[in-house]
This record gives C-alpha cells, sequence and structure tokens, in this order.
C-alpha cells in the first residue's frame, strides 16, 4: 500500500538554545536509581565528540525548585474498554499508598477519540485524585480496530496531536515533568507493504523533529506502560519498536514506526515497560526515577544544515551503572 497522508503538526522549527539540559537517571544493576555522583563521573559524547559539561547538579527527593510534576496519562483510544477498567484499579492502588500522601505532586490527562484533556493541578493528595478520576468515566469509542488500517491511522494521529498539545502546554512551565503515558503502544503503521510517498517522508520527518525539540523543551520524560502486562510478553508488540529506535537523520530514513510511543520513550531517557501486570508497581518505579536524578548543561553543537540530527552519549564512569537521558536532538545551524 502506496501512502500518501501529509498532516504536520504546524508548529514553526526554531534554532535550539546554545546551551542545552539533560536530565540524567543513573540505575544499578537492579534499576534502582543511584545517587551521590558527581560530575566528575559522567562523560558526555555529541556525534562521538566529548563535551564539557557547563553545569552539574544532582538532586535528591524534591530538592530541585520547582520539583519534578509526575503526569498520568490515560490513553483510552488504544486500550479495550476492559483493560482501562484495569488499569483504572490498578491506578486506585498506585494512590492509596502510603494512605494516600505521593512522593511527587501528580496530575492526569487523558487522550479520548475527542483528543486531549488535561486534568486539575497537580497534587500529592492522592485520594483527591482518585475522586478526579472517579468523575472522568470513559468516553464512547468512535473509532474501533474494526476500522482497521485507516482506523489505525486516525488513533495514531491523535495521540501525536494530544502528546504535541501537552509538550507545548508544559513548556512555559518550569520544572522538569515525567509523563506515564499508559497504553499497550500506538499503531506503528510500518512494515511490508506501506510506502511512504516522498511529500509524506518529508512531512513525517518534520513531526519527528517538532516533537523531539517539544519534548526536550518542556522538561518531559515520557515512560510507556502496557496495561497489558503479561498478555503483551512474548508478542512482536513489545519488541518491534525497537527497530525504529535510532534518530532519523532525512526524510528518506523516515517510517511512520519513528513515531511510535515506545521509540519516543526511550529516545526521551524514558522507560518501556510491558512485561507485568502489576501497573501499580511500574507506576511507582517510574516515579521512584524522580528520588536521584542529575540535571547536566552543555552548549549544544551548531547543525551542519537545518533539523541536523546529533546523537548523545551519557556514561558514567562506575561499574554496572547506566545512564539514561536524552539520546538525541536536531541542531540548526
Amino acid at each position: 500500500m502506496r501512502v500518501g497522508w501529509v498532516w504536520v503538526f504546524g508548529f514553526s522549527i526554531s534554532a535550539l538554545a546554545q546551551q542545552m539540559t539533560l536530565d540524567v537517571v543513573v540505575t544499578d544493576k537492579s534499576g534502582k536509581p543511584v545517587g551521590g555522583l558527581t560530575e566528575q563521573d559522567f562523560t558526555l559524547r555529541d556525534n562521538k565528540l566529548p563535551q564539557k559539561i557547563v553545569s552539574f547538579q544532582a538532586v535528591q527527593g524534591n530538592t530541585e525548585d520547582p520539583p519534578v510534576q509526575v503526569i498520568l496519562l490515560l490513553d483510552e483510544v488504544n486500550t479495550g474498554f476492559n483493560s482501562v477498567a484495569y488499569e483504572r484499579d490498578q491506578i486506585d492502588r498506585f494512590l492509596k499508598r502510603d494512605g494516600g500522601q505521593l512522593a511527587r505532586a501528580t496530575s492526569f490527562a487523558f487522550v479520548t477519540d475527542k483528543g486531549l484533556s488535561i486534568g486539575e493541578g497537580a497534587t500529592r493528595d492522592g485520594n483527591a485524585l482518585m475522586a478526579d478520576l472517579d468523575q472522568n468515566k470513559s468516553g464512547l469509542r468512535t473509532i474501533t480496530r474494526a476500522q482497521g488500517f485507516y482506523g489505525a491511522n486516525d488513533r495514531l494521529e491523535i495521540c501525536l496531536r494530544a502528546l504535541q498539545q501537552l509538550a507545548d502546554y508544559e513548556t512555559p512551565r518550569p520544572g522538569r515533568k515525567i509523563v506515564l503515558w499508559i497504553s499497550p503502544g500506538w499503531p506503528l503503521l510500518s512494515g511490508p507493504g506501506i510506502e511512504l510517498t516522498p511529500k509524506s517522508q518529508q512531512a513525517f520527518f518534520a513531526n519527528v523533529v517538532t516533537l523531539s525539540d517539544s519534548l526536550r523543551r518542556a522538561r518531559i520524560t515520557l515512560d510507556s506502560i502496557d496495561p497489558l502486562g503479561t498478555s503483551d510478553t512474548g508478542g512482536t508488540r513489545t519488541i518491534y519498536y525497537k527497530a525504529f529506535l535510532k534518530g532519523v537523520k532525512k526524510p528518506s530514513q523516515v517510517q511512520i514506526g519513528n513515531l511510535g510511543l515506545q521509540v519516543l520513550a526511550e529516545q526521551s531517557g524514558g522507560r518501556v515497560l510491558n512485561s507485568s501486570n502489576d501497573v501499580a508497581g511500574e507506576i511507582a518505579t517510574c516515579v521512584n526515577d524522580t528520588s536521584f536524578y542529575y540535571i547536566v548543561t552543555f552548549n549544544a553543537l551548531p547543525g551542519d544544515g537545518p533539523n541536523d540530527y546529533h546523537a548523545l552519549e551519557m556514561k558514567v564512569d562506575k561499574p554496572g551503572m547506566t545512564a539514561r537521558t536524552r539520546t538525541g536532538y536536531y541542531a540548526q545551524p
């Protein structure tokens, strides 16, 4: 099937600021966040070239001002009614832990067939959040899997626009944000039989660049949590996205899978969790990543041309430790 879609977000792509901020989580072999590291423990490479760290801050708990905010986003476009009910029960369990006292200020967002809706202001009162969730009932779906390829395209477009809108909403708001997108994932719409026209590739490349830049500017780390859990384990759904993780350098390389939820999550420095039925525990794992993290700034290299992709690599000089942060950015001349 030759695909001739052309849809772009319509947001201008301006030159990147010279100084760039990275939020870095370091984990040990068990996946737990590690604190107590210093600037000397880190090495940053931009397109394989070592970069000087301009500033460094180790953050523990709520010591950053403003502190990290958590956004629980329920994807009711790609999740079946039964799964939505299950994930709401799991969210209830998470919010009621520790007597309803949350470690981080948390808010809700929802994606339905009508688009994105953003809940009330962030709070650390889990009981109050649960009351808000109970008032937000799942809506009737008008786009279903029975509509096949074109229905899948509609669902993908809704989610991409919602993520862009959320990034635009959060960009002027200071501080770091963790978006936990609870969904089995968006339609990847890539593979044998799917061919993009050159015009569509140009449009999708513009979307890849805009979303990457917008999430970075908003300081959003995106985590993907699959509510289907073990039902998806071992299926191609849980691993196919990895084919699209490498940064896209030019329009001719673009596939629609480059805009997959799990792809954008890993590229933002977030987690992809898709093999457990303990959604409440997976939410807690993502939130716990904010207990220790590091804010690193460096001077970004200029691009050789418009939208020049730069791969980033952060290493920690400690055995058994892994640094997780944004994997790249698009530089301008």
